[in-house]
Protein backbone atom coordinates (compact mmCIF):
# COMPACT_ATOMS: atom_id res chain seq x y z
CA UNK A 1 0.00 0.00 0.00
CA UNK A 2 1.73 3.68 -1.01
CA UNK A 3 1.34 6.19 1.24
CA UNK A 4 1.59 9.76 0.23
CA UNK A 5 4.19 12.55 1.74
CA UNK A 6 1.50 14.65 3.52
CA UNK A 7 -0.58 11.97 5.36
CA UNK A 8 -0.73 13.34 8.94
CA UNK A 9 -2.93 10.59 11.05
CA UNK A 10 -1.32 11.09 15.03
CA UNK A 11 -0.04 6.98 14.21
CA UNK A 12 2.22 8.10 11.02
CA UNK A 13 3.15 11.27 12.12
CA UNK A 14 6.14 10.71 14.07
CA UNK A 15 7.39 8.29 11.36
CA UNK A 16 6.81 11.13 8.99
CA UNK A 17 8.35 13.57 10.04
CA UNK A 18 11.39 11.41 10.09
CA UNK A 19 10.72 10.35 6.91
CA UNK A 20 10.93 13.54 5.73
CA UNK A 21 13.94 14.93 7.73
CA UNK A 22 15.93 11.87 6.21
CA UNK A 23 14.73 12.45 2.46
CA UNK A 24 15.82 16.30 3.24
CA UNK A 25 18.81 15.55 4.69
CA UNK A 26 20.01 12.89 1.77
CA UNK A 27 19.33 15.31 -0.74
CA UNK A 28 20.60 18.02 0.17
CA UNK A 29 23.90 15.85 1.48
CA UNK A 30 23.53 14.50 -2.80
CA UNK A 31 22.92 18.04 -4.32
CA UNK A 32 26.65 18.94 -2.29
CA UNK A 33 28.07 16.34 -3.85
CA UNK A 34 30.10 17.55 -7.49
CA UNK A 35 28.09 16.99 -10.21
CA UNK A 36 29.88 13.60 -11.66
CA UNK A 37 29.70 12.02 -8.21
CA UNK A 38 25.99 11.55 -8.88
CA UNK A 39 26.30 8.25 -11.34
CA UNK A 40 22.78 7.07 -11.77
CA UNK A 41 21.14 9.03 -13.80
CA UNK A 42 17.63 8.15 -12.20
CA UNK A 43 18.64 9.00 -8.78
CA UNK A 44 19.84 12.53 -10.27
CA UNK A 45 16.62 13.27 -11.48
CA UNK A 46 14.92 12.24 -8.14
CA UNK A 47 17.34 14.31 -6.27
CA UNK A 48 16.30 17.49 -8.25
CA UNK A 49 12.33 16.82 -8.40
CA UNK A 50 12.22 16.71 -4.52
CA UNK A 51 13.06 20.79 -4.93
CA UNK A 52 10.02 20.93 -6.26
CA UNK A 53 7.53 18.12 -5.70
CA UNK A 54 4.38 18.67 -4.20
CA UNK A 55 3.54 17.64 -0.79
CA UNK A 56 1.41 14.90 -2.00
CA UNK A 57 3.80 13.06 -3.94
CA UNK A 58 4.93 9.75 -3.62
CA UNK A 59 8.11 8.53 -4.04
CA UNK A 60 7.05 5.83 -6.42
CA UNK A 61 4.95 8.76 -8.62
CA UNK A 62 8.56 10.55 -8.56
CA UNK A 63 10.48 7.78 -9.78
CA UNK A 64 8.36 7.22 -12.63
CA UNK A 65 8.32 11.08 -13.36
CA UNK A 66 12.17 10.63 -13.57
CA UNK A 67 11.84 7.41 -15.94
CA UNK A 68 9.14 9.38 -18.50
CA UNK A 69 11.77 12.31 -18.71
CA UNK A 70 14.89 9.86 -19.04
CA UNK A 71 13.33 8.03 -22.30
CA UNK A 72 11.59 11.23 -23.45
CA UNK A 73 13.52 13.88 -24.67
CA UNK A 74 11.08 17.15 -25.04
CA UNK A 75 10.67 17.58 -21.71
CA UNK A 76 12.74 20.79 -20.60
CA UNK A 77 14.55 22.10 -16.98
CA UNK A 78 11.91 24.90 -16.27
CA UNK A 79 9.04 22.01 -17.09
CA UNK A 80 7.95 23.56 -20.46
CA UNK A 81 7.65 21.02 -23.69
CA UNK A 82 10.88 21.78 -26.32
CA UNK A 83 11.09 20.55 -29.43
CA UNK A 84 12.55 16.88 -30.08
CA UNK A 85 15.89 18.45 -31.53
CA UNK A 86 15.97 20.91 -29.30
CA UNK A 87 15.92 18.77 -26.10
CA UNK A 88 18.11 16.18 -27.54
CA UNK A 89 21.14 19.10 -28.09
CA UNK A 90 20.22 19.94 -24.67
CA UNK A 91 20.60 16.54 -23.13
CA UNK A 92 24.25 16.47 -24.81
CA UNK A 93 25.15 20.19 -23.11
CA UNK A 94 24.25 18.42 -19.91
CA UNK A 95 26.81 15.47 -20.26
CA UNK A 96 29.07 16.92 -22.54
CA UNK A 97 31.64 16.90 -20.13
CA UNK A 98 31.07 14.73 -17.72
CA UNK A 99 34.00 11.97 -16.96
CA UNK A 100 33.57 8.21 -18.19
CA UNK A 101 30.79 9.29 -20.39
CA UNK A 102 29.96 8.29 -24.00
CA UNK A 103 27.39 10.40 -26.33
CA UNK A 104 25.03 8.74 -28.85
CA UNK A 105 25.53 10.22 -32.40
CA UNK A 106 23.65 8.21 -34.86
CA UNK A 107 21.55 5.76 -34.41
CA UNK A 108 22.87 2.58 -32.14
CA UNK A 109 21.07 -0.86 -32.98
CA UNK A 110 21.52 -4.40 -33.28
CA UNK A 111 19.44 -6.45 -36.14
CA UNK A 112 19.53 -9.83 -35.35
CA UNK A 113 18.16 -11.25 -38.51
CA UNK A 114 18.66 -9.15 -41.93
CA UNK A 115 16.93 -10.34 -45.13
CA UNK A 116 18.46 -9.29 -48.76
CA UNK A 117 15.96 -10.31 -51.05
CA UNK A 118 18.01 -9.24 -54.10
CA UNK A 119 21.37 -11.37 -53.08
CA UNK A 120 24.83 -10.43 -51.67
CA UNK A 121 27.49 -10.08 -54.70
CA UNK A 122 30.13 -12.35 -54.23
CA UNK A 123 32.23 -12.05 -57.21
CA UNK A 124 34.76 -9.70 -55.66
CA UNK A 125 35.62 -12.00 -52.52
CA UNK A 126 35.81 -14.80 -55.15
CA UNK A 127 38.47 -12.93 -57.23
CA UNK A 128 39.66 -11.62 -54.54
CA UNK A 129 40.25 -14.55 -52.78
CA UNK A 130 41.05 -17.30 -55.66
CA UNK A 131 37.91 -19.28 -54.33
CA UNK A 132 35.70 -19.71 -57.41
CA UNK A 133 33.17 -21.44 -54.73
CA UNK A 134 32.65 -18.87 -52.24
CA UNK A 135 29.39 -17.79 -51.90
CA UNK A 136 27.35 -15.61 -49.04
CA UNK A 137 23.67 -16.08 -47.92
CA UNK A 138 20.81 -13.91 -47.75
CA UNK A 139 20.49 -13.08 -44.13
CA UNK A 140 22.92 -12.01 -42.09
CA UNK A 141 23.45 -9.89 -38.48
CA UNK A 142 23.90 -6.11 -38.90
CA UNK A 143 24.69 -3.42 -35.89
CA UNK A 144 25.70 -0.04 -35.66
CA UNK A 145 27.90 1.77 -33.19
CA UNK A 146 28.37 5.66 -33.00
CA UNK A 147 29.48 7.89 -30.39
CA UNK A 148 30.98 11.65 -30.15
CA UNK A 149 32.46 13.19 -28.11
CA UNK A 150 33.62 17.43 -27.50
CA UNK A 151 37.12 18.92 -28.75
CA UNK A 152 35.93 22.28 -27.89
CA UNK A 153 32.87 23.60 -26.30
CA UNK A 154 30.69 26.73 -25.54
CA UNK A 155 33.04 28.74 -27.70
CA UNK A 156 31.43 32.46 -28.89
CA UNK A 157 29.11 33.16 -26.12
CA UNK A 158 27.77 29.64 -26.15
CA UNK A 159 26.61 29.56 -30.19
CA UNK A 160 29.46 27.03 -31.34
CA UNK A 161 31.32 23.88 -30.02
CA UNK A 162 33.32 21.33 -32.17
CA UNK A 163 33.13 17.50 -31.71
CA UNK A 164 34.36 14.25 -33.38
CA UNK A 165 32.99 10.93 -33.91
CA UNK A 166 33.38 7.38 -34.87
CA UNK A 167 30.74 5.13 -36.42
CA UNK A 168 30.91 1.33 -37.59
CA UNK A 169 28.20 -0.42 -39.20
CA UNK A 170 29.19 -4.02 -39.33
CA UNK A 171 27.55 -6.56 -41.78
CA UNK A 172 28.27 -10.04 -40.27
CA UNK A 173 27.30 -13.96 -42.23
CA UNK A 174 26.23 -15.73 -38.69
CA UNK A 175 23.78 -17.44 -40.81
CA UNK A 176 26.12 -18.89 -42.93
CA UNK A 177 26.04 -22.55 -43.95
CA UNK A 178 29.55 -23.33 -45.03
CA UNK A 179 32.86 -22.29 -43.42
CA UNK A 180 33.33 -19.74 -40.22
CA UNK A 181 30.65 -17.05 -39.58
CA UNK A 182 32.47 -13.96 -41.40
CA UNK A 183 32.14 -10.58 -41.18
CA UNK A 184 31.34 -10.11 -45.13
CA UNK A 185 31.86 -6.17 -44.53
CA UNK A 186 32.49 -3.51 -42.10
CA UNK A 187 32.17 -0.11 -43.13
CA UNK A 188 34.15 3.04 -40.80
CA UNK A 189 33.52 6.37 -40.73
CA UNK A 190 35.54 8.93 -38.27
CA UNK A 191 34.64 12.92 -38.92
CA UNK A 192 35.15 15.95 -37.42
CA UNK A 193 32.81 19.08 -37.40
CA UNK A 194 31.46 22.71 -35.90
CA UNK A 195 28.50 22.68 -34.91
CA UNK A 196 26.31 25.64 -34.84
CA UNK A 197 23.13 26.56 -32.53
CA UNK A 198 21.16 29.82 -34.38
CA UNK A 199 17.84 30.79 -33.07
CA UNK A 200 15.87 31.60 -36.32
CA UNK A 201 12.28 30.23 -36.96
CA UNK A 202 10.35 30.18 -40.31
CA UNK A 203 7.17 29.20 -41.30
CA UNK A 204 6.66 27.21 -37.55
CA UNK A 205 9.67 25.63 -38.18
CA UNK A 206 13.06 26.50 -36.01
CA UNK A 207 16.62 26.05 -37.14
CA UNK A 208 17.96 23.83 -34.61
CA UNK A 209 21.56 23.18 -35.59
CA UNK A 210 23.79 23.64 -38.32
CA UNK A 211 27.24 21.55 -39.04
CA UNK A 212 30.33 21.82 -41.42
CA UNK A 213 32.74 19.16 -41.20
CA UNK A 214 34.97 16.40 -42.66
CA UNK A 215 34.08 12.77 -42.77
CA UNK A 216 36.34 9.76 -44.07
CA UNK A 217 34.78 6.53 -45.09
CA UNK A 218 36.04 3.10 -45.94
CA UNK A 219 35.97 -0.81 -45.13
CA UNK A 220 39.34 -1.00 -44.35
CA UNK A 221 40.36 -3.76 -47.01
CA UNK A 222 43.57 -3.21 -49.40
CA UNK A 223 43.45 -4.38 -53.00
CA UNK A 224 40.57 -5.00 -55.73
CA UNK A 225 38.33 -5.12 -52.23
CA UNK A 226 38.72 -1.50 -50.94
CA UNK A 227 36.41 1.26 -51.20
CA UNK A 228 37.05 4.61 -49.46
CA UNK A 229 36.72 7.91 -50.06
CA UNK A 230 36.70 11.49 -48.29
CA UNK A 231 34.00 14.67 -48.20
CA UNK A 232 33.54 17.84 -47.10
CA UNK A 233 30.03 17.97 -45.60
CA UNK A 234 27.34 20.32 -44.37
CA UNK A 235 24.37 19.61 -41.76
CA UNK A 236 21.31 21.88 -41.76
CA UNK A 237 18.39 20.53 -38.90
CA UNK A 238 15.30 22.05 -38.47
CA UNK A 239 12.38 20.96 -36.36
CA UNK A 240 8.90 21.96 -35.35
CA UNK A 241 7.37 19.74 -32.32
CA UNK A 242 7.98 16.03 -32.80
CA UNK A 243 8.84 16.54 -36.27
CA UNK A 244 12.65 17.21 -37.69
CA UNK A 245 14.09 18.03 -40.87
CA UNK A 246 17.44 17.21 -42.15
CA UNK A 247 19.46 18.21 -45.30
CA UNK A 248 22.88 16.57 -45.46
CA UNK A 249 24.76 18.01 -48.99
CA UNK A 250 28.52 16.93 -49.71
CA UNK A 251 31.38 17.46 -51.59
CA UNK A 252 33.91 14.94 -52.45
CA UNK A 253 37.24 15.69 -52.23
CA UNK A 254 39.19 14.80 -55.57
CA UNK A 255 41.51 11.40 -55.54
CA UNK A 256 44.37 10.85 -58.17
CA UNK A 257 42.75 8.71 -60.92
CA UNK A 258 45.27 5.77 -59.81
CA UNK A 259 44.41 5.53 -55.89
CA UNK A 260 40.38 6.27 -56.56
CA UNK A 261 38.82 2.48 -55.62
CA UNK A 262 35.26 3.95 -56.48
CA UNK A 263 35.65 6.43 -59.25
CA UNK A 264 31.96 6.39 -59.99
CA UNK A 265 31.02 6.27 -56.04
CA UNK A 266 28.64 9.51 -56.13
CA UNK A 267 26.49 8.22 -59.65
CA UNK A 268 25.30 5.94 -56.55
CA UNK A 269 25.42 7.72 -53.25
CA UNK A 270 25.11 11.06 -54.85
CA UNK A 271 25.17 14.64 -53.12
CA UNK A 272 23.17 14.66 -50.49
CA UNK A 273 20.98 12.84 -47.94
CA UNK A 274 17.48 14.06 -46.54
CA UNK A 275 16.42 13.04 -43.53
CA UNK A 276 12.50 13.15 -41.41
CA UNK A 277 12.26 11.58 -37.79
CA UNK A 278 8.69 11.72 -36.12
CA UNK A 279 8.67 11.00 -32.19
CA UNK A 280 4.77 9.94 -30.83
CA UNK A 281 5.09 8.89 -27.27
CA UNK A 282 7.94 6.81 -27.36
CA UNK A 283 8.05 5.56 -30.86
CA UNK A 284 10.48 7.19 -33.12
CA UNK A 285 9.68 7.09 -37.27
CA UNK A 286 12.35 7.54 -39.36
CA UNK A 287 13.17 7.74 -43.41
CA UNK A 288 15.95 8.62 -45.51
CA UNK A 289 16.07 9.33 -49.24
CA UNK A 290 19.64 9.58 -51.07
CA UNK A 291 20.05 9.97 -55.10
CA UNK A 292 16.97 9.77 -55.97
CA UNK A 293 16.28 12.92 -57.50
CA UNK A 294 19.64 13.38 -58.77
CA UNK A 295 19.87 9.94 -60.02
CA UNK A 296 16.58 10.25 -61.61
CA UNK A 297 15.11 7.43 -59.12
CA UNK A 298 17.23 4.74 -61.00
CA UNK A 299 20.62 4.70 -58.87
CA UNK A 300 19.06 6.30 -55.61
CA UNK A 301 18.38 4.91 -52.11
CA UNK A 302 15.48 5.02 -49.11
CA UNK A 303 15.65 3.79 -45.91
CA UNK A 304 12.66 3.60 -43.10
CA UNK A 305 13.04 2.73 -39.28
CA UNK A 306 10.98 2.16 -37.07
CA UNK A 307 11.80 2.17 -32.79
CA UNK A 308 9.21 0.43 -30.72
CA UNK A 309 8.97 0.91 -26.62
CA UNK A 310 9.66 -2.67 -24.90
CA UNK A 311 7.24 -2.31 -22.18
CA UNK A 312 8.29 0.23 -19.50
CA UNK A 313 11.80 -0.66 -20.13
CA UNK A 314 13.67 2.64 -20.86
CA UNK A 315 16.65 1.90 -22.65
CA UNK A 316 16.34 -1.04 -24.96
CA UNK A 317 13.84 -0.81 -27.70
CA UNK A 318 12.45 -3.46 -30.62
CA UNK A 319 14.01 -2.08 -33.72
CA UNK A 320 13.21 -2.61 -37.80
CA UNK A 321 14.99 -1.22 -40.19
CA UNK A 322 13.84 -1.57 -44.29
CA UNK A 323 16.08 -0.71 -47.36
CA UNK A 324 15.85 -0.53 -51.12
CA UNK A 325 18.49 1.14 -53.21
CA UNK A 326 22.09 1.15 -53.52
CA UNK A 327 25.17 1.79 -51.12
CA UNK A 328 23.52 0.14 -47.82
CA UNK A 329 27.11 -0.71 -47.88
CA UNK A 330 30.69 0.23 -49.28
CA UNK A 331 31.96 -3.00 -51.18
CA UNK A 332 28.44 -2.72 -52.70
CA UNK A 333 27.72 0.52 -52.83
CA UNK A 334 26.53 -0.49 -57.22
CA UNK A 335 25.00 -3.18 -56.16
CA UNK A 336 20.93 -3.19 -55.63
CA UNK A 337 19.94 -4.32 -52.26
CA UNK A 338 16.55 -4.39 -50.73
CA UNK A 339 16.78 -5.71 -46.90
CA UNK A 340 14.39 -5.61 -44.21
CA UNK A 341 15.69 -6.83 -40.66
CA UNK A 342 14.74 -6.76 -37.01
CA UNK A 343 16.35 -5.99 -33.97
CA UNK A 344 16.92 -3.74 -30.89
CA UNK A 345 17.74 0.14 -30.89
CA UNK A 346 19.87 1.32 -27.88
CA UNK A 347 19.82 5.16 -29.34
CA UNK A 348 17.83 6.66 -32.00
CA UNK A 349 17.68 9.91 -34.04
CA UNK A 350 15.59 11.08 -31.43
Amino acid sequence: MEMSLNQNTPKNAKWLKSLRFSMSFCALALCALPQYAVADPLQDCMVRGLKTAERDTTIADLQLQCEKQLTSFTIAKDGKEVPVVTARIQEDREHVLQPFTLMAHRPNYLLGAVNNSAGFNSEPFRAAFNEPDLSWGDTEVQFQLSIKFPLLVDLFNDTMDIYAAYTQRAFWQVYHSSGSAQFRENNYEPEVWVQFTPDWELFGFRNASNSIGLVHQSNGRGGTLERSWNRVFAWFTVEREDLALSFRPWYRIPENSSDDDNPDITDYLGHFELYASYKWKEHVFSIMSRNNLESGFEKGALELSWSIPLGDWPYLKGYVQYFTGYGRDLIDYNNYSNTIGVGISLTDWL
